[in-house]
């Protein structure tokens, strides 16, 4: 639900009493429902209580019972809930649209709408109907600037019931009036005020107070309170009263005319014309005036409200408080005019006698920064077709609007008038105005301040836009033009002038610096940079430069054809000591754009190498390579020997992660063998311990690691793993010993030889391959030879007689 209003069906249906008799079945299911889904109905706040699946389940149910909204809400009255109630409903309910409405998904709506299919066209016109009919409209149409104040869900205009009692407060019947009595007596009364007017308390008299503000109620009230209390409210006295309001009371004000919902509403005593607008709806956006809002008591206007001082000012000076039998009514709209394109809001607005073009602007907020402002483009009615006409800045103040008409705002263009621009080699390059002191090329120059020192005097070039808006270039020499030596060029409108730099003509300079240096780097090309200069900049020497061989390569910029020989660069040699001290015949040296310099490394300096060497050694760890000769055996002798329990045939020899099978023991005695290696950074040496077993791996049984046993063959320890599997490639078995070294199965006619077994190795018995091509056996062989034997001698026997025969 969108509104807090209670609209008084009795009032607009004579026929009520009988409508309800008939629905009674429908009004018991209803208020059944309110007790069994929410069970608040002895509770003080109702509508707090319910969550969002119950007030779908509520209104759903209630709408479908045929009820409309004026039905339910004036029965809910008569069942004691109040205007609060009925005002928290309504606001959860609109929240729930609004939330629906903004994620997609099944809204609040639907779920109404599909119990009330096939009724939908019988159902009387209804206030939530009304608003999302407008909120449908108001995204097709134009928007009208108001409307949207009455279609805000966050907006109530509820009045404050919260407030002190205003002193102009008129006291009605059904009002409250609280009298305290306090000092040397003390009292308390609640007098409500009868429907004659008056008030009883005590044994005195009845006090007549309706159609009295709260003041002289209240001053009419301790008169006769001063029978039975003497000089109360008097100085001296000790004994005073005061008299406010308690409960309020309910007022019916009637909304007639152009408004969302027509009909008599029961209000309370402190709400405003803006309450009873925001209950009704608002203005119909369609036909009513949001400036012509009529207030009429005992038959007479007493203020016409203009919305849009409230909208534009925030002025509240016509929100006049309501009494009973008031009357709204308004107004059908008299002048609309719609206003489009760079205005700050965009809207159709309602125009009065007597404004114009200007005020109307006012009204949409003026013009945007991107607002073409010279005229604005007018769409007019004519009895027979439409017309447009073009309104100047001048006549905007005086020009009269007529309803219907449409004006646009267009967008200033995306060029300029005035501008002109000079880039490059300028002190100020940028955009300039073209005008009075900047008419020629060399005016604008001279307000950029003039040329940078590295401007290239020889050529320039102006752009000029030409009539077809494409580019045209004028060349021009900028030096001549500078010292009054050529004919000063005029500018035009969009002229852009380019200086040219001599570094925009040119590969860029650098120089760079190779080798023994800290820092070597490319560096930007710095004039009368000397090579000591460079290597300062490049953090000086490292530790093993050679100063005394300093090379510096030097392109041959001349044409190359014309040079003898075949160099392609020049080579300059220079001795430098460590202090940067050239010697006094190359101290002047100066290197050009693009020149190399190499820092030499000392041929004998190189950084620390190490080997590492562990296990059963006297002295493991690491150790520098001495020399680029040293060997294996050279290491072994610098660990200071080997442990007892060292195992010389189980070394390892490893390299960049790779064993290399080496036998170290045969090394030690004969430094001269071939796998005596030389040394290179990050080698390693392993001397394990004495192994004690023997690993069986591939086509066995079962596969194993068993303990050596000295004098065991080969197959002695394949038969300690099970023996051989039947695809077992016997004759292809091997033996990896601790040292990397391998040995094979060696047969000779038809016997084999199997390898020794060491403490450590590792037994492989590879596996037959899963194709079916398995080689022949010896006796297939055999046979096979026979077979061709026989074949070959019939077949020769069979040619020898057929030879005989011709």
């Amino acid at each position: 639900m969108n509104r807090s209003r209670t609209q008084s069906y009795w009032s607009t249906h004579h026929d009520a009493p009988f409508l309800l008799f008939r629905q009674l079945p429908a009004l018991s299911f209803f208020f059944l429902l309110l007790a069994a889904t929410t069970g608040f109905a002895q509770q003080p706040s109702r509508a707090d209580q319910l969550n969002d699946e119950q007030i779908i389940e509520f209104y759903q149910r209630a709408q479908g019972s045929g009820l409309t909204e004026m039905q339910i809400e004036q029965a809910a009255m008569s069942q004691g809930y109040t205007l609060t109630d009925i005002a928290k409903m309504r606001q959860r309910m609109a929240k729930i649209r609004q939330q629906s409405n903004r994620t997609g998904q099944f809204s609040v709506d639907t779920l109404i709408n599909r119990s009330q299919q096939g009724t939908l066209s019988q159902r009387p016109y209804a206030l939530g109907d009304s608003l999302n009919l407008l909120r449908r409209d108001t995204i097709r149409r134009p928007y009208i600037f108001g409307a949207s104040l009455f279609q805000g869900t966050n907006l109530t205009f509820e009045p404050n019931l919260r407030i002190a009692t205003p002193r102009n407060y008129v006291v009605g019947p059904d009002d409250e009036l609280v009298v305290e009595i306090y000092g040397n007596s003390t009292e308390s009364f609640r007098l409500r005020v009868t429907p004659e007017g008056s008030v009883r308390m005590l044994n005195l008299a009845p006090i007549f107070v309706s159609g009295l503000t709260i003041e002289q109620a209240e001053q009419r009230i301790v008169g006769r309170l001063r029978q039975a209390y003497q000089g109360l409210n008097r100085p001296g006295s000790g004994t005073y009263a005061s008299v406010t309001l308690g409960n309020i009371r309910s007022i019916r004000v009637t909304m007639v005319g152009e408004v969302v919902v027509p009909g008599t509403y029961t209000l309370s005593s402190l709400s405003t014309a803006f309450n009873a607008l925001y209950l009704s709806g608002g203005p119909n956006p369609e036909t009513g005036s949001f400036r012509d809002i009529q207030v009429i008591r005992n038959n007479r206007v007493i203020r016409t409200i203009d919305l849009y001082d409230y909208l534009l000012r925030a002025d509240k000076k016509d929100d006049i408080r309501l009494l009973d039998q008031d009357v709204i009514r308004v107004n059908d709209y008299g002048v609309r005019v719609e206003m489009v394109g760079q205005v700050k809001r965009p809207a159709i607005y309602e125009v009065k006698p007597g404004e114009t073009l200007k005020n109307v602007l006012n009204f949409a907020g003026g013009f945007t920064d991107r607002a073409y402002t010279f005229s604005i483009t007018l769409r007019r009615n004519t009895p027979r077709e439409l017309r447009i006409s073009t309104i100047t800045q001048d006549q905007i103040a005086t020009f009269i609007p007529q309803s219907g008409d449409k004006y646009t705002t267009g967008e200033i263009l995306n060029r300029y008038e005035n501008r002109i621009q000079v880039s490059g080699a300028v002190m100020r390059p940028g955009d300039y105005a073209l005008g009075n002191e900047i008419t020629t090329v060399r005016s604008l120059i001279s307000r950029a301040e003039g040329l940078r020192k590295d401007a290239f005097l020889n050529r320039a070039i102006l752009y000029r836009e030409r009539e077809n808006t494409d580019l045209e270039a004028i060349p021009f020499d900028v030096g001549r033009l500078m010292r009054n030596e050529t004919e000063d060029i005029p500018l035009l409108r969009q002229d852009s002038v380019h200086i040219y730099s001599v570094r925009d003509l040119r590969e860029p300079y650098y120089v760079s610096i190779e080798g023994a240096v800290n820092r070597p780097d490319t560096i930007p090309f710095v004039t009368n940079l000397t090579v000591t200069d460079l290597i300062a900049l490049s953090g000086g020497f490292q530790e093993g430069a050679t100063p005394t061989r300093i090379e510096v390569a030097r392109r041959i910029r001349e044409d190359t054809t014309k040079v003898t020989g075949a160099e392609t660069v020049q080579v300059f040699q220079f001795a430098i000591d460590r202090e940067l001290n050239l010697q006094p015949a190359d101290a002047r040296f100066i290197l050009k754009p693009f020149d190399v310099v190499y820092v030499r490394t000392s041929p004998r300096y190189a950084l620390q190498q190490n080997v590492s060497v562990y296990g059963e050694v006297m002295h493991p760890g690491n150790y520098a390579i001495e020399s680029r000769s040293e060997r294996i055996s050279d290491m072994l002798r610098r660990v200071g020997g080997l442990k007892s329990g060292a195992f010389l045939p189980g070394a390892r020899f490893s390299r960049r992660g790779n064993v290399i099978a080496t036998d170290l023991g045969a090394i030690l005695d004969d430094p001269g063998v071939p796998g005596n290696l030389l040394l290179e950074v990050g080698d390693s040496i392993l001397i394990p311990k004495r192994p004690e077993t023997v690993s069986i791996q591939g086509a066995v049984l079962n596969p194993s690691t068993i303990s050596y046993i000295e004098g065991l063959s080969f197959k002695d320890y394949v038969t300690q793993a099970g023996g051989f599997t039947d695809n077992a490639r016997q004759k292809r078995a091997y033996v990896v010993y601790a040292n990397g070294l391998k040995d094979r199965t060696k047969r000779f006619l038809f016997f084999r030889k199997y390898p020794k077994i060491e403490p450590g190795s590792r037994v492989i018995v590879p596996f037959e391959p899963l194709n079916d091509q398995r080689p022949l056996t010896p006796g297939e062989r055999i046979g096979l030879i026979s077979v061709l034997g026989t074949m070959t001698i019939t077949l020769t026997t069979v040619i020898i007689n057929l030879v005989r025969l011709f």
